[in-house]
Order: C-alpha cells, then sequence, then structure tokens
C-alpha cells in the first residue's frame, strides 16, 4: 500500500463503530461479487452431468465446473418434504435440498457415499474431497404460484416474485473443516479458484441459485408438455436465493479480527483511492447519476416489515435525492470525490454516507477491483512476553481508549451476556437476571475484557513497575487469552468493532448486516434484532451468461418485462 495513501484512509474511531459498520452496503468487492467476475472472466464451464429427476423434481443432479485450474463436482439431492417438516431452524433434520461442492469427478461408488451422508448433514460425515455442505428449503408460496404460471403457459408476474426474490433459502451452509470436510488450509493452498475467503461457499449458494431455475422449468415440462413455457431468462436472473442469518453470524467477526481487519483495510484501501486519486469526469459523474437513480429504484422495491428498516429505507430514498441534486449543484467541479464524502458525513445519515461510498467504488473499478485478492491474511494470535507491562499498558491507552471509556459501574453496561444454547445450538443473547446461563458466558465483550486487564495491570505496576508480560501473565494467568488479543489485534487496524458487547442496548444486527455486506447480499429485511432475512445473488448473471458481456448487478432492479411474456 502506498503510504500517501495510507494516511488519507479513514481512522479506526470513524470506521469500526458498529452503528456505522450496520450500515454498510454490499460493493463491488463483496464476496459473491468478486466470485462472479472471476468466474465470468476465466469463463467456467459449467454443465449439467446428471439431472436424475422425476416429474416432481425430486431426485440427485450433478453440476461439473471446469476452470482453468480445475474441476470440481457440484452433488445435489432432492427429497419430499411434508410441510409439517419443513423448519429452517440449525435443529432440523430434514430438508428440500442437500449438496455437496466436490473436488474432482464424482463417480458412481462417491455419489452413493455421499448420498448416503450429504442429507443427513450435521449427523452425516464427508471426506476432505468435500470443500462446502448446504441445505435449502422451498419457498411453497412464490414456487408454487411460478410453477403453475409456466404450466399454464405464463410468466409469473414479475411484482409477486419482487415480493419474495427466490425459489429456495438456505438454512446453512458449511465449509472449513466441519464435519470432515476439507480445511480452509488445503483448499487456500491447494485450490486457487476458491482461495478467497468463503468462495467455497458462495459458489455454492450460486449453483442452488442455478439448480432453483433449473428445477423449476424442469417440473413444469414434465408436467404440462403440451403447454408449459420455460422461465424467461431476465425473470431467471431476478431470481435470487433466500438467506435468513441469526446471531449465530454475529460472534464471527470477533472472533477472527484478523481477517475482518484485512477485509476492511481491502475496502478502505479502495475507498480512499477511489475519494483522493482521481477527479470525477463528466461520464463519471453522469454514471454517478444513474446509480443513485437506481439505488432509489432498488430500495424502493425493497420489501421489509421491519417498522425500523423501512424507516431507514424512507430516509435513504429521501437523502439520494438530495445527494443528486448537490451533485448537480456542482455543475461538473467536483475537484475529488472526497468533498462529497466529506459534504455527506456532515449533512446525510450514515446508511446515504456508505451507499455514496459504495457508488463511487462501482464507477471506478480500475482503481477498486486489483484488491480483490486482498481479503485473506493468516491468523497469527501469539503472545509477546518480553513485551514490558509499561509498553503493554501504553497499547492499551493508545488502541484501546475507546474501552476505557466506558463506565463498566453502570449496571446497563454489562448486564447483557452471550451463551450458546445446549437445546437449539445457536448463539443466544441473555441478561442478567432475566436469563440462566451466565456462568457459560461467550468472552465476546472485549471492551469490558480490556477493562479488566487494564485495573489489574494498573495494580500490577504499582508493585512490579519493571515488569514484563511474562511475569504479570505468571502471577494473572486467567488475562492470557486478552493479553494475546491485544497485543495480536493491535498490530491490525481494523481489527477491533468499537462498541460495548455487553451493554443492554447492544444491537447485534448492525453485526450480521456488517457481514452480509461483506458477503454480497441485497434487500434487508430484519425480523427482530437478532436475525435477519435478505437475498443472495438476486441480478447475477446465469451459467448460460458465462463467456458472454455482462453488465453490474449491482443494486439489481425488477426487470422491465412490459410485453405480453408467452
Amino acid at each position: 500500500m502506498l503510504p500517501a495513501i495510507a494516511e488519507k484512509m479513514r481512522p479506526e474511531a470513524e470506521v469500526m463503530d458498529l452503528a456505522r459498520l450496520g450500515s454498510l452496503h454490499s460493493s463491488t468487492l463483496s464476496f459473491m461479487r468478486t466470485l462472479v467476475r472471476r468466474i465470468m472472466k476465466e469463463e467456467w464451464k459449467i454443465e449439467r452431468r446428471l439431472f436424475d429427476l422425476d416429474e416432481n423434481g425430486y431426485g440427485t443432479a450433478i453440476y461439473q465446473i471446469e476452470t482453468p485450474n480445475d474441476t470440481f463436482s457440484f452433488v445435489l439431492f432432492s427429497n419430499h418434504l411434508s410441510d409439517e417438516n419443513r423448519n429452517d431452524r440449525v435443529i432440523a433434520t430434514s430438508w428440500d435440498l442437500t449438496m455437496a461442492l466436490c473436488e474432482g469427478v464424482v463417480d458412481d461408488i462417491w455419489l452413493e457415499e455421499l448420498r448416503r451422508n450429504v442429507p443427513k448433514q450435521e449427523a452425516g460425515r464427508v471426506d476432505a474431497r468435500v470443500f462446502s455442505l448446504s441445505r435449502a428449503n422451498r419457498s411453497s408460496r412464490l414456487f408454487s404460484y411460478v410453477l403453475d404460471e409456466l404450466c399454464a403457459g405464463r410468466q409469473p408476474d414479475v411484482d409477486k416474485i419482487a415480493d419474495v426474490g427466490y425459489l429456495y433459502r438456505t438454512t446453512a451452509v458449511y465449509g472449513s473443516g466441519k464435519l470432515g470436510m476439507a480445511d480452509w488450509n488445503k483448499v487456500r493452498s491447494k485450490f486457487t479458484d476458491f482461495k478467497r475467503p468463503f468462495a467455497p461457499e458462495m459458489f455454492i449458494c450460486y449453483l442452488l441459485r442455478q439448480f432453483s431455475l433449473d428445477q423449476v422449468d424442469h417440473i413444469a415440462k414434465s408436467r404440462a408438455p403440451g403447454s408449459a413455457v420455460a422461465l424467461d431468462d431476465r425473470l431467471k436472473r431476478f431470481f435470487g436465493i433466500g438467506n435468513s442469518t441469526g446471531l449465530g453470524m454475529a460472534p464471527y467477526l470477533v472472533n477472527h479480527g484478523e481477517l475482518f481487519s484485512q477485509w476492511v483495510e481491502m475496502r478502505e484501501t479502495a475507498l480512499a483511492q477511489v475519494l483522493h486519486k482521481v477527479t470525477p469526469t463528466d461520464w463519471r459523474i453522469e454514471l454517478f447519476h444513474d446509480l443513485v437513480q437506481r439505488a432509489i429504484r432498488h430500495f424502493g422495491e425493497t420489501k421489509t416489515s421491519d417498522d425500523e428498516q423501512i424507516e431507514r429505507n424512507r430516509i435513504l430514498i429521501a437523502e439520494l435525492a438530495e445527494v443528486d441534486g448537490w451533485v448537480r449543484e456542482q455543475d461538473g467541479k467536483l475537484e475529488t470525490w472526497s468533498v462529497l464524502s466529506d459534504h455527506a458525513k456532515g449533512t446525510w445519515s450514515l446508511e446515504t454516507q456508505e451507499l455514496i461510498h459504495a457508488i463511487c467504488m462501482e464507477i471506478h473499478p480500475e482503481l477498486v477491483n486489483d484488491l480483490e485478492d486482498s481479503c485473506t491474511v493468516v491468523p497469527n494470535p501469539v503472545v509477546d512476553p518480553a513485551m514490558t507491562t509499561s509498553q503493554l499498558r501504553q497499547v492499551i491507552e493508545l488502541r484501546y481508549d475507546w474501552a476505557l471509556e466506558i463506565d463498566f459501574s453502570d449496571p446497563t453496561t454489562c448486564d447483557a451476556f452471550w451463551y450458546r444454547s445446549e437445546e437449539k445450538l445457536e448463539p443466544r443473547l441473555g441478561f442478567v437476571g432475566a436469563d440462566p446461563g451466565i456462568e457459560k458466558q461467550m468472552p465476546l465483550p472485549i471492551g469490558r475484557r480490556v477493562r479488566e486487564c487494564y485495573d489489574l495491570l494498573i495494580e500490577d505496576l504499582a508493585e512490579h513497575a519493571d515488569s514484563d508480560v511474562v511475569h504479570f501473565l505468571l502471577r494473572r494467568p486467567s488475562l492470557k487469552s486478552i493479553v494475546r488479543r491485544i497485543q495480536t489485534m493491535s498490530r491490525h487496524k481494523y481489527a477491533e468493532i468499537r462498541a460495548n458487547l455487553a451493554d443492554r442496548n447492544v444491537r447485534p444486527m448492525d453485526l450480521l448486516r456488517c457481514k452480509l455486506a461483506f458477503f454480497g447480499v441485497s434487500k434487508f429485511d430484519p425480523r427482530s434484532k437478532l436475525w435477519v432475512r435478505n437475498t443472495m445473488y438476486q441480478g447475477a448473471p446465469l451459467i448460460d451468461d458465462i463467456g458472454q458481456t455482462y453488465d453490474s448487478w449491482f443494486l439489481p432492479l425488477k426487470p422491465e418485462m412490459k410485453e405480453a411474456l408467452i
């Protein structure tokens, strides 16, 4: 990274504020976008090798993937699932679809082994030739409607598609060594196509979307061979894959601070280059206006029943109109995009500020997209035993000043705790005095742990002024993990989320929204403070589009379907 760009990057105090992180939007550097860009650029060949489905769509499918480097197989099992057994929770034991992404070609013997285990998910076991496992349930209402329309020789109504946005929704996606799968070190070092974080998981969802479209066409043709029509490609591209994300995702950003810092630094490096290195030309400014108008339509089409998100979308749409007007008032005299960014900071909401940044990055791919391989880091959490305790104190005061400013004597700042439910096998948020389990709480409130460490460090320094970390930890062995974290994360600019996760009013939704934005999802529909529905790959190209020129699918819109579709 050039020093001049590093100096222009936003400070940690601004970037790592939890409310700002919870206002991020997907961008050209989001993982789904970078994966699809690679697929299109390298012209991966994705073909149905096996499509053994009956007239109801039940059976087995294998998609074979040929990249410039390797061969992979996507294996999917479709089974009948009654409505009473359809459960999206992690504790479910059966699903409409189960699937695996595997290395190489799957022969008949291996296929039978997968058939015995993949449909069991957590109850089964696979070997290290498998990268990722997933399962999905059908959106019964929309799937049945689309199928009925196709059987009748009609295309489904785009507005009804927009109300849901997908034919299937994932209920979990697993990788990185779980259930016997290949661990991340193997995937990262041996298979360059999937060496970016979550690439196998993102790809399995992309192929799930493709299968959902292939399956509904297959069922319609099987049931009504004389009248059925295939789903129009414009509608196919508008379908995504649904996802419901709860608290299970929230701890990840805290537990993987080094990796999270790398993600944020990648984005902030790109943003700094866009904001400060170029003077907006006339055609880029016009593209900016086009994308602002696209965003207004996109968020106007977004469906949610959450009152807070409805209001946030309303404010965003109103402010985008103001952004459009303000840029036009500059009459092409913007010296850099940073002028707009600085104006936005004092004028508009966090949502609008971060969407402006996403749009600016979108119109400067030459400054941004080359950074997409810089999102990976090999974690190396270590204790530096030779560091003096005086130096450790200085590190805490410099990098964790935000934690020291919190008054933990106030009960409202420390009565929330995170634990893992034994019954549901999912992280939960409890409250002191209202929920059991505080004795099994997860160590997520970093700010409180840093404060406790600091207070004990000050006491220790009063007695051992010339001590070092190794002797301090011999006297206070329970502090080893937090000292290791402080020393490790202080080497990374954006490793710590500056929020008190033990506060009574903590918003887990901001953690979920942040991670999902890096994944590349859209159309957030919070169902509470604790879980959110969203859509993946809406607007993305189909496998039939590979090898063809394809426009950006940033901020997907309902396709124009003015003519009668038959």
